[in-house]
């Protein structure tokens, strides 16, 4: 499906991709799903994106159901093919949290497979063709729901949403907090804060410093879930944008391109999923230190 079977300008048609499908209260208190952009905008904190939420909802629960049924099914005898890869994801997590977390806790192994795997299923996504499911809920919303084509709006990568970015980081963060304040005290956890990186012997420099360490610190604490939600955000979108500019070009080009970037992709995915993993696990590790 090209730009000109939507009769849509090549910003336009970037414009329709890059817009999420979107229900919330206007200012006249009327709810509705958004139109366009503008609507969308309006709508402010009481929106919600539909789309976002059904496929990373949708993701995480065949994420639970396959990991299950291969579970129910497990033995000591020969794997099938499917349950030695599974079992291969989970050996790879569990090495992952040995070497990289020193604290004590059951969560941190599930929670770091539930991120690798989940985050992967929604970059996943991304590898589908670009027109095809936007395009199919299009022909739903005219016949179904007798809405105009050009106003329904579609995407299906929950990772290109820097609200699910940002709500996953966010849950990390609390997790963050829990595990300082669990494994140091309040007293400790605040001290960790005001007492570093600088920390003289002398009495009256050390308190003199510490506006400065706090100052310091917080700017990198707090900067933890903010770059987690946008290092994952921005490589996906990137990578979102880039499949939307191959699909306006010819035909022939768009095979020539859009199957080498998609191989490729295939190892952007993967490692945006490892590295949110992966920094989880150091950030809960720190967190878990007591000296």
């Amino acid at each position: 499906m090209a730009a000109e079977e939507h009769a849509l300008t090549s910003t336009e048609y970037i414009k329709h991709h890059l817009t999420n499908l979107t229900y919330g209260k206007m200012p006249d208190g009327t709810w509705k799903l958004a139109e366009n952009a503008n609507e969308a905008h309006q709508m402010g904190f009481s929106a919600i994106h539909l789309d976002s939420m059904g496929w990373s909802i949708g993701l995480g629960i065949i994420f639970c159901l396959i990991f299950w049924s291969v579970a129910k099914v497990a033995n000591s005898g020969v794997p099938t093919k499917f349950q030695a890869a599974i079992e291969m994801v989970i050996e790879f997590v569990d090495s992952s949290v040995r070497d990289t977390f020193h604290g004590k806790s059951r969560l941190i192994a599930p929670l770091a497979l539930t991120i690798f795997v989940w985050i992967f299923l929604m970059n996943l996504m991304d590898l589908i063709p670009v027109d095809f499911v936007p395009y199919l809920a299009q022909v739903i919303g005219a016949n179904v729901f007798g809405m105009d084509p050009h106003h329904v709006y579609f995407k299906i990568v929950p990772s290109t949403d820097i609200n699910v970015t940002l709500g996953m980081s966010l849950s990390v963060f609390g997790l963050i907090l829990f595990y300082s304040i669990r494994e140091k005290g309040v007293g400790g956890f605040v001290g960790e804060l005001a007492l570093n990186p600088f920390n003289p012997s002398n009495p009256f420099f050390k308190v003199l410093l510490i506006p400065v360490n706090l100052v310091l610190e917080l700017a990198t604490f707090l900067a933890r879930p903010v770059s987690l939600a946008l290092r994952l955000f921005g490589n996906m979108y990137a990578g979102e944008l880039i499949f939307i500019l191959i699909a306006l070009l010819p035909f022939w080009a768009q095979w020539a391109l859009s199957v080498p970037w998609a191989i490729f992709h295939i190892l952007v995915i993967t490692l945006q999923a490892f590295v949110f993993m992966m920094l989880t696990i150091v950030y809960l590790s720190m967190a878990s230190e007591k000296h």
